[in-house]
């Protein structure tokens, strides 16, 4: 069995790539001449299937990087297969506005490259004016090191706009990452946004506010559409209007339209047990964490339906008000104050 980076890699990418999908995958790497691809037998099971291809490649002299755009293809077609963390670039410069693909992709793998050589970078432009790169990197404490395809990493960056995306990084690839993206953006700080989830397009729409959040008229207009739709003469009045103003009260917190799809919001919470003549000096900590398939659809429904009380929390709105799902919480008073003490950190 071929055990070489090229044949693991394009075994990885088989395994993952829907036998539904793989013809239309090939087709939009674009390296495999239309003939070869027809002569396919995609009733093969997998492993046959993946030596075909080999063989393929071994003909073409295909390298491990064109199996890496092979992966790169399905990865961007599917990007809700990996989860991804936001990142906010802040601190524009007077060139950042200006900045193109051709700009960003040299600057990037410049700085790159002068950090570390055990680095192998794909880069594309997809149709929505996205950038992607592609990441595999060998290990950065030796010079004899190879880069590791089957660990490679993925960065997103919508061209002007102060944010970019990535797959889970190492602290020294955030740090090495979070430079690059800066010198060839023109921005002089990349931070964590505190915003991470399975689909790609929800955390960007949440950031860029890429979706409709109701108005104050519409949710009046939602109103008097549920008074016509909830009339019925076993529910006394007090009882509708109260699923009324439940109604409202979600709709100013999470809007009345389709929401960005996340899995979690996570609390990270920390305080000291304190009364009037004592205050613990190691700090109390814990995390509260909401998961559902799409979780800001559950916090609205629960509103709607009185299990999550009303005017919905201020740490709940900011979901979509400061496009966010992770948030720490500190209680900063001083001893024996009785003023409400939570704080949300940046």
């Amino acid at each position: 069995m071929d055990t070489s980076p090229r044949a693991l890699l394009l075994q990885k990418v088989m395994r993952r790539i829907p036998r539904q999908r793989l013809n239309a995958t090939l087709e939009k790497w674009g390296l495999l001449p239309l003939e070869q691809r027809e002569s396919l037998d995609f009733t093969q099971s997998t492993r046959e299937l993946t030596e075909t291809l080999l063989d393929l490649c071994q003909k073409h002299d295909f390298s491990v990087k064109h199996i890496a755009g092979l992966e790169m293809t399905y990865v961007m077609d599917f990007p809700e297969k990996r989860k991804w963390h936001a990142l906010h670039l802040q601190n524009q410069g007077d060139d950042a506005a200006s900045v193109d693909l051709t700009h960003f992709k040299e600057t990037f793998k410049t700085h790159l490259t002068e950090i570390t050589r055990q680095v192998c970078l794909n880069v594309r432009k997809h149709t929505d004016d996205a950038i992607w790169i592609r990441i595999a990197w060998g290990d950065m404490r030796s010079q004899e090191s190879q880069p590791n395809h089957l660990k490679a990493v993925y960065i997103v960056h919508y061209l002007q706009t102060p944010y970019a995306f990535t797959t889970t990084l190492t602290s020294q690839q955030k740090l090495i990452i979070f430079q690059a993206l800066g010198f060839a953006t023109g921005f002089s700080s990349v931070n964590d946004a505190n915003l991470t989830g399975m689909s790609l397009t929800a955390i960007k729409d949440l950031l860029i506010r890429n979706y409709q959040q109701v108005s104050p008229a519409m949710r009046r207009s939602t109103i008097e559409t549920r008074k016509c739709l909830d009339k019925n003469p076993q529910i006394v009045g007090e009882q509708l209007a109260d699923a009324e103003m439940r109604h409202e009260l979600a709709c100013e917190a999470f809007g009345d339209q389709e929401l960005p799809q996340l899995q979690t919001v996570v609390y990270k919470l920390e305080t000291k047990f304190r009364d009037d003549t004592h205050t613990t000096e190691d700090p109390i900590r814990c995390t509260v964490k909401f998961s559902s398939t799409n979780v800001l659809e559950s916090l609205r429904d629960c509103a709607q339906k009185g299990i999550v009380s009303t005017p919905v929390s201020h740490l709940l709105s900011l979901i979509t008000r400061e496009g966010r799902n992770v948030f720490h919480v500190a209680d900063t008073r001083p001893r024996g104050s009785q003023q409400d003490a939570d704080r949300t950190n940046p």
